[in-house]
């Protein structure tokens, strides 16, 4: 592709295929439209044609020196890189716009010596535009990924081997690829100068991408950047609309973690990374081979035999194993980033349990450094005692041996991981050695060692230590001395972060580690069972002579040793298995190995824990569940090491280690392991059982029953080592458990616990619609017309007041006056005014629609609004308060909502108030053309326009609104807020004329059980006839008791049927005048066709008819203003008007004179069938 001098691209050099491609709205038609008219030679200028598309031109000058320079030579591995090269698209430009070097690059392919499919360019303009184009078809170019930074060094000579960066398949980026566009989101572009994405996919001209990995990475990685795949919209929105902003998928929003992380995995030279060997397997090794295996092994053996120690070790391995097994199915079922076992329990159980687990694993591993560091400097004391170079007491050098101890792997750990992984591999050396020396000299039996009980194997040692010998200590307490050696299966897990392949390694290294330290403890319970006895003297003089041997019974007595006084003795024998704990010594080939194995297993487990509990806690700490932990989530270096972490685990561990007495504290630290471990065993059961699509782990030998019995067995476990310890830890954890519940940390992990939830509501819900209602099961399911629901807070508060906990609340939007209904906003929309709801603590859903009016709208809602029995089955609507001031078509359909609302069998609720409902004018959202609220002082909520989709919707705003209130919004606004505050001793008017089933009696009984409606007294009136009121009394009071409401009063109103006031008749017919037919008064066609085209007015015929019904409305509220003027509430039957017979204007007028100048009054009309009954 070559550019003329002055700068203007000339059409004839450009390849057609690149403007087709260039712009996201090219079809093949159009492209192949373009490509005859470049035949022909006539000109198209596509700048002009295409919206949003556009070449950066100010580089014009200097790009054919990008074009023609090649400094790699011909040929090149990604020569071009070499060069100087072409900025990458800027965020004004479309994503999809390909570089005219691209094209050049394609073209140039053909004559390329190296035609491996690598982006190369040739010196020379191009003069072949169509030739790379045919080249490429059917497949994208794949080149070799390398580091922006390093594309230069890279480059070889032709023919050469790629450099070591580079692996195969992957895109190249270019260093404008990490470009920032949105707040908090990053959107990686294409370097187009080394690859033509979306050239040709299958033969044609497309923005279409085919499945490719970096579209499925949440962050940046090590081997490619998150991409962004072109958008539903950007591939079917007609053309003159603006592609849709950029957004993550749904649960893809990054946290301000994995933002951070996103940073990190950017720079990722120079990080150390290891491998399932020195990563895990080395690591778990060392933890598990504590001290136990040299200092309480053999006496485990002594006291529980040989059979029953085999047996432990086999029970312990069993809990370790189900739970590496469950360990793996987690770590396999996705990315695992830094944070071990917390990071596991967390993404799949979520924040609750992640956050409790997360923070007691991370101090039991601090805590455990001390432990550790305790135990080594009790055996540097015990053999400083030998040599009597005590310091000071004993207490004290402990103290000072440990602080220097705990000072020294702290400087190791600070010093980086690698110095710390190169400790461990020493350390493991010395400690496998000392094993191998164990195991060696078993098999020399050395003269000198058999008064101390070392005979060298035998049979009848092995028998006679094959059963149990329990001295003061029971099969479980041995058992909880020994299981705290078989922990420590998640030393690799807890390093995730530092794995090059956490999914491969955390398997592979935790499972092996497990069999082959298991089999090493039962070697050594099998060895020293069957070559030392239990109870020895060391004396040389407890040899038995041959007349004596034929009472001698113990195994001893077979070498001519008689140990029988050492039974029978106050004091006892201080050598074989049952008294020495330094057995393994005497038995070694070379005693001083196995104190450097002690050694080795004490400073190999401090410093895993050393290193484990930060990177923890580092982890938790970044996901921002305890407020106030934040500062300890910053890491340094290119490994990101929490040095702040390390810190606080040295002044923990110090603070142990100054104790110097952990017997108090080593059963918690096992609990507080073992909570772990049943945690991450429920975790698979749970994520198991809620079936969720998301769970599918590439490690497959797991079962979620095994996990289950695993969790329970963990449980048990951590009661038999120390019930008390075991209790502690379940408060603790149930302690943070509730506390991170009631804080709710504002993120989405995707856990099984929402997964499960999901799960047994669609169960559930399903159940529900198997089994008929009846009547004692009615809740009023309300489907309540707000609009947007902070724009009508009077009618949400108080539908919501009586479905709290009780029934279903759906607030129901139409939207219309859209020529194109935009569906995108619906849907956003959905999802910001449900977390509306959720932010106000109103248990309800918001569901819109867009229709061509309210009427219609309303029908899609009747009809498809809820799910099987969750379905409305009262519409719920504020009065049309200004009836008659707009056109009056809007009265006919806002009647005939309320005649199809019967239609559908649903029952009817209006409320009004004196000042009105709809607040939206105040908030400046009162027209339809504002679909969001910009501000909601209701509650003083601010809407925030926030490009980060995990904050918040609604913030409080503390200013004030910025115009003053005139009187009425004042008082429309107070009104708007009256049924959010407590109602004070008053009463709520029921006034049931007619029975619709109970519902107009069942509504005040629901509010009035309500805590802010409590102190109100329901009072009951009811119609009767004048000579029967004391008998109408009586009945309905009956009733009532039958039903079980309390009520404070019931009057009958015997004058029901007496005549409006004649003053109130009048104003009445003034009101209906202007909606009157008056057909008397014109032809009979005349009159047809002005009914036709305004269906509402009020016929002379029907005003005749209903003269006694208009008569009944106007009386009652003259005896609504006498009796209930000052209730807090009415509740009061809705008039029932016959569909057809009656227009919307008499019905509209009957609804205003009905309820006008009063308190808020609800009038309500069921669908007539019984909501009430008296039977159990």
């Amino acid at each position: 592709a070559s550019l003329s001098p002055g700068g203007a691209a000339t059409r004839s050099s450009i390849s057609p295929s690149l403007w087709s491609v260039g712009r996201p709205e090219a079809t093949v038609s159009e492209a192949n439209e373009e490509e005859e008219q470049a035949a022909t030679g006539s000109s198209v200028t596509p700048f002009s044609r295409t919206p949003g598309f556009s070449y950066d031109m100010s580089a014009t000058p200097s790009a054919p020196s990008f074009l023609t320079e090649n400094p790699a030579g011909d040929g090149g591995l990604l020569g071009v890189d070499a060069g100087p090269r072409l900025t990458g698209p800027t965020p004004s430009q479309s994503r999809f716009q390909v570089d005219l070097v691209s094209e050049a690059g394609a073209a140039a392919e053909d004559r390329s010596p190296s035609s491996d499919g690598s982006a190369t360019a040739q010196e020379g303009p191009a003069t072949d535009p169509g030739a790379g184009g045919e080249e490429a078809k059917g497949r994208f170019r794949v080149v070799n990924f390398a580091d922006p930074s390093e594309a230069g060094s890279a480059a070889s000579p032709e023919g050469g081997a790629p450099g070591e960066g580079l692996q195969n398949g992957d895109t190249v980026m270019s260093e404008t690829s990490l470009h920032s566009s949105t707040g908090g989101q990053h959107h990686y572009h294409y370097d187009t100068h080394t690859n033509t994405y979306y050239l040709r996919t299958f033969g044609h001209n497309t923005i279409d991408a085919v499945p490719n990995i970096d579209f499925y990475r949440q962050t940046a990685a090590p081997l490619g950047e998150k991409l962004i795949r072109p958008t539903l919209s950007e591939l079917h929105d007609e053309l003159d609309k603006e592609p849709f902003e950029d957004g993550f998928a749904n649960g893809d929003e990054l946290t301000p973690a994995e933002e951070s992380a996103a940073k990190e995995a950017a720079d990722s030279k120079g990080v150390v990374k290891f491998g399932w060997i020195k990563g895990v397997l080395v690591r778990c090794m060392l933890n598990i081979w504590g001290v136990m295996l040299f200092i309480r092994m053999s006496w485990i053996v002594g006291q529980a035999g040989v059979a029953l120690s085999c047996l432990i070790v086999a029970m312990a391995s069993v809990v370790t194993t189900i739970t590496g097994l469950s360990t793996s199915a987690i770590a396999t079922n996705g990315f695992v980033r830094g944070g071990g076992a917390y990071y596991l329990i967390s993404r799949s159980l979520g924040p609750e349990f992640g956050g409790s687990i997360g923070l007691i694993f991370a101090f039991a591993n601090a805590v455990a450094v001390a432990m550790y560091v305790v135990g080594f400097a009790e055996t540097v004391v015990e053999l400083l005692k030998v040599i009597d170079a005590i310091m000071t007491d004993e207490i004290n050098d402990v103290r000072i041996i440990g602080t220097i101890t705990v000072i020294l792997l702290l400087g190791i750990s600070v010093a980086g991981m690698e110095w710390e992984a190169k400790a461990q591999i020493f350390l493991l050396f010395v400690l496998v050695t000392a094993i191998v020396n164990y195991f060696i000299g078993s098999f020399i039996s050395v003269k000198a060692k058999e008064p101390a009980g070392f005979f060298g194997y035998d049979g009848s040692i092995l028998w006679e230590n094959m059963g149990p010998d329990f001295r003061g200590e029971t099969f479980f307490s041995v058992f909880s001395i020994f299981f705290p050696a078989a922990t420590g299966i998640l030393a690799g897990a807890n390093i995730s972060g530092d794995l090059s392949d956490p999914q491969m390694a955390i398997p592979k290294g935790t499972l092996l580690a497990i069999l082959i330290t298991g089999i090493v403890y039962l070697g050594v319970a099998v060895s020293t069972g069957a070559c030392i006895v239990r109870d020895a003297s060391g004396s040389l003089n407890d040899t038995v002579s041959s007349q004596f041997m034929t009472n001698c019974s113990d195994a001893a007595c077979k070498f001519g040793y008689d140990f029988s006084t050492c039974k029978s003795s106050k004091d006892g024998c201080t050598y074989g298995l049952q008294n020495d704990f330094q057995v393994m010594s005497l038995v070694s080939g070379f005693g001083p190995i196995i104190t450097a194995g002690i050694f080795s297993a004490t400073l190999s487990s401090a410093l895993a824990s050393l290193v484990s509990a930060p990177k923890v806690f580092q982890a938790l700490c970044k996901d921002n569940i305890y407020p106030g932990l934040g500062m300890f989530a910053k890491g340094y270096g290119k490994n990101n090491e929490p040095l702040r972490g390390y810190i606080l685990t040295f002044g923990i561990a110090l603070a142990f280690i100054l104790i110097a007495k952990l017997n108090t504290i080593a059963p918690i630290i096992s609990n507080f392991f073992l909570a772990s471990y049943a945690l991450i065993n429920f975790s698979v059961f749970h994520a198991s059982l809620a079936n969720s699509p998301g769970w599918r782990p590439s490690f497959k030998y797991y079962n979620m029953w095994v996990s289950l019995a695993g969790a329970i067995l963990c449980c048990v476990v951590m009661f038999v080592i120390n019930w008390a310890a075991a209790l502690l830890t379940n408060v603790i954890v149930m302690g943070l458990y509730i506390y991170v519940s009631y804080k709710k940390p504002d993120v989405n992990w995707g856990s099984s616990t929402q997964a499960l939830t999901y799960h047994q509501a669609l169960t559930h819900t399903l159940h529900l619609s198997g089994v008929e209602d009846h009547i004692k099961n009615f809740r009023p399911q309300c489907l309540v017309m707000t609009g947007y629901p902070n724009s009508r807070p009077a009618l949400l508060d108080l539908v919501h007041t009586f479905t709290k906990n009780v029934g279903l609340m759906i607030c129901g939007h139409v939207r219309t006056g859209y020529r194109r209904p935009n569906f995108k906003d619906l849907a956003n929309d959905q999802a910001r005014y449900q977390r509306w709801l959720l932010r106000n603590e109103t248990k309800g859903f918001y569901t819109a629609v867009f229709a061509e009016d309210l009427r219609q709208g309303s029908q899609y809602l009747l009809q498809a609004a809820g799910l099987g029995r969750l379905k409305p089955n009262t519409l719920v609507l504020g009065f049309k308060n200004d009836w008659r001031d707009g056109d009056m078509m809007n009265v006919e359909t806002y009647i005939s909502m309320i005649h199809d609302a019967f239609d559908f069998q649903f029952g009817a609720v209006i409320l009004r108030l004196r000042e009105g409902l709809d607040v939206s004018h105040i908030q400046g959202q009162g027209s339809k053309h504002s679909l969001k609220p910009e501000k909601n002082s209701i509650k003083d909520y601010d809407d925030e326009e926030s490009k980060a989709p995990t904050q918040p919707l609604l913030k409080k705003d503390k200013k004030s609104p910025s115009m003053p209130l005139n009187v009425s919004d004042q008082r429309l606004l107070e009104a708007s807020q009256q049924f959010r505050q407590k109602q004070g001793k008053s009463t709520v008017d029921v006034w049931w004329l007619f029975d619709d089933g109970g519902l107009t009696l069942l509504i005040p009984y629901l509010l009035t059980n309500k805590k802010r409606w409590s102190d109100c007294k329901i009072r009951v009136f009811i119609g009767g006839k004048i000579n029967r009121i004391d008998h109408d009394r009586r009945a309905m009071a009956t009733l009532l008791s039958k039903f079980r409401i309390d009520f404070s009063d019931i009057t009958v109103l015997g004058d029901i049927n007496t005549k409006p006031k004649k003053e109130h008749v009048t104003a009445f017919e003034e009101m209906i005048e202007p909606y009157r037919l008056k057909e008397d008064d014109m032809d009979q066609d005349v009159a047809e066709r002005l009914k036709n085209s305004e269906p509402w007015r009020i016929t002379d015929n029907e005003l005749e008819l209903y003269r006694a019904k208009t008569n009944r409305q106007i009386r009652l509220n003259e005896l609504l203003q006498e009796h209930s003027s000052t209730a807090n509430l009415i509740v009061m039957s809705l008039p029932l008007a016959r569909k057809g017979a009656v227009s919307s204007a008499l019905y509209m007028a009957w609804l205003e004179v009905l309820s006008k100048d009063l308190p808020p009054i609800l009038l309500v009309r069921g669908n007539h069938q019984s909501v009430l009954t008296f039977y159990s």
